[in-house]
């Protein structure tokens, strides 16, 4: 479809004002028409019916965006389709989230091809409503995991310690299918305004626990994540997917994630940072260059962990072997 069509149908549907309550749902696309019609389905089935859709699509060659124009079509004044900005999938998810212009009162992010449990907005709006609106909140938690051809094949990993910005340093909490956020959540990415992250889901969990915003994860899985071969990113479930994980800690890619994550987290003001966290990073960032005992020492009084045992080990695997 032609660029043309993206941009006329912003400027003659979007609307001038979202009601009280309103939840955008931020969905990135590219060449899902395979999928894509359940996911639309379970969004317009929502037992919470306030929400708008908005697509940014990279490019999409198949019939993505006739499948998009077709829901719309179905749901008037609901869906805004807009041309992404083609650099890969956190660009294009942070492209919405950092962007001023969509205004709502939360806001979900939405992949191409899972499909919502039918309470999935109305469970992380009964948490969100809770905080006040002058406080970053971040809703997030666990999946129902399916096949290609849609048959239940588990779970994702199940997290039990408090989320926490000495936990977002080293680990992604949760998919970014599964977050909904709050307005003042969306204000601080806003003034963030970056796309140098390693994914946009870890930003926002880093983003905000460094300011002091609530994070709640939801041990109930309220969405079926598909896996299949174009998955960007897959379930972190398994010995065997445990294992390939152990991968970045070996390359040293996670050592150059975090390198960009920490530079991202030094350029935020200290409207968007508090001072704990500021403290945490510095302590962070200093046990990456240190000496092994001195890294270890570091991390401890940094109060850094991840969400299991095991992670844990692999933190201190990247430590000894001098990957952090």
């Amino acid at each position: 479809m032609a660029d043309s069509y993206l941009e006329t149908s912003i400027a003659t549907t979007a609307p001038a004002h979202f009601p009280i309550g309103r939840v955008a749902i931020l969905m990135c696309t590219k060449n899902g028409g395979a999928f894509i019609d359940d996911q639309l389905k379970s969004i317009a089935e929502q037992s919470y019916e306030n929400w708008i859709l908005i697509v940014s699509d990279d490019g999409s060659d198949d019939e993505t965006i006739a499948k998009i124009q077709a829901f719309a079509a179905a749901c008037p004044q609901r869906v805004l389709i807009r041309k992404g900005p083609a650099q890969g999938v956190c660009a294009n998810f942070l492209s919405l989230a950092n962007d001023p212009t969509i205004k709502a009162d939360y806001f979900a992010f939405s992949d191409q091809d899972d499909i919502w449990h039918h309470d999935k907005l109305s469970r992380a709006l009964a948490w969100l409503t809770k905080v006040p609106v002058d406080v970053p909140a971040l809703y997030c938690g666990r999946t129902e995991l399916m096949t290609k051809d849609g048959r239940s094949c588990g779970f994702s990993p199940l997290f039990v310690r408090q989320p926490a910005f000495q936990n977002a340093l080293v680990q992604s909490l949760a998919g970014g299918n599964t977050m909904v956020f709050n307005r003042a959540t969306k204000k601080i990415l806003e003034q963030a305004a970056t796309t140098a992250v390693v994914v946009h889901d870890w930003w926002v969990y880093q983003l905000v626990s460094a300011a002091d915003g609530r994070v709640y994860y939801d041990q109930q899985p309220m969405l079926r994540y598909r896996q299949h071969s174009e998955n960007m990113i897959g379930a972190n479930t398994g010995w065997s997917a445990r294992l390939v994980r152990l991968g970045p800690t070996l390359t040293g890619r996670f050592r150059d994630w975090n390198e960009m994550n920490i530079a991202a987290l030094r350029k935020l003001s200290g409207q968007l940072i508090t001072p704990k966290s500021r403290k945490v990073l510095y302590l962070f960032a200093r046990a990456r260059t240190a000496s092994f005992f001195q890294r270890l020492y570091l991390i401890k009084k940094a109060g850094i962990y991840r969400q299991t045992w095991l992670g844990d080990l692999g933190l201190i695997l990247a430590a000894f072997l001098n990957k952090i």
